[in-house]
């Protein structure tokens, strides 16, 4: 509607308005909440230039070599029926594959550190939450994580944050 298309001209969600400001894309919107209430709870990007840089790096990594192949896992098995498509199988296969190997990446980066960025939460963790709960809870795909030690432990402990299991109550796919 014209109403959503002057938030966003792409016509897509989510879009915040914070007084007569307005911000689309879902990671810009993540880091300009977390650069306005920076002090107040959990510092999601880094106390020293160091590790913003390193926050920085695994949110790229996020949203360049996780995101899109986990997008098109969660595509082919929950979307595509709810739109009378047909699942491609290859696809998923391929994509299965794409997810492994950024995993396997990360299986080394958490045996090093508790999290991706180091040793404390941050954006770059936050960032993965709401895909990998679909591949894990919603497409049948939780061996990917379950299949690596440090990746185990590190998803069991980002899921389990309070916040998220709130937010992740509100994540049902029928």
């Amino acid at each position: 509607k014209p109403q959503h298309l002057a938030l966003n001209p792409f016509g897509q969600i989510p879009v915040i308005q914070d007084g007569d400001f307005t911000l689309f894309e879902s990671r810009a919107i993540a880091k300009y909440l977390a650069k306005k209430y920076m002090g107040q709870g959990t510092d999601l990007l880094g106390s020293t230039l160091t590790e913003r840089a390193l926050v920085e790096q695994w949110c790229e990594v996020e949203g360049q070599s996780f995101r899109g192949p986990a997008f098109s896992i969660i595509e082919q098995i929950l979307l595509a029926p709810i739109l009378g498509d047909s699942r491609d199988e290859e696809a998923v296969k391929i994509s299965v594959e794409k997810v492994g190997k950024v995993l396997d990446v990360y299986e080394e980066r958490l045996s090093k550190s508790k999290y991706l960025a180091g040793d404390f939460f941050s954006l770059a963790d936050l960032q993965h939450l709401p895909y990998t709960h679909y591949l894990v809870n919603a497409c049948g795909k939780g061996d990917l994580i379950s299949s690596r030690k440090h990746v185990k432990e590190w998803w069991e402990d980002i899921s389990s944050r309070p916040a998220w299991k709130k937010v992740a109550e509100k994540m049902k796919f029928k």
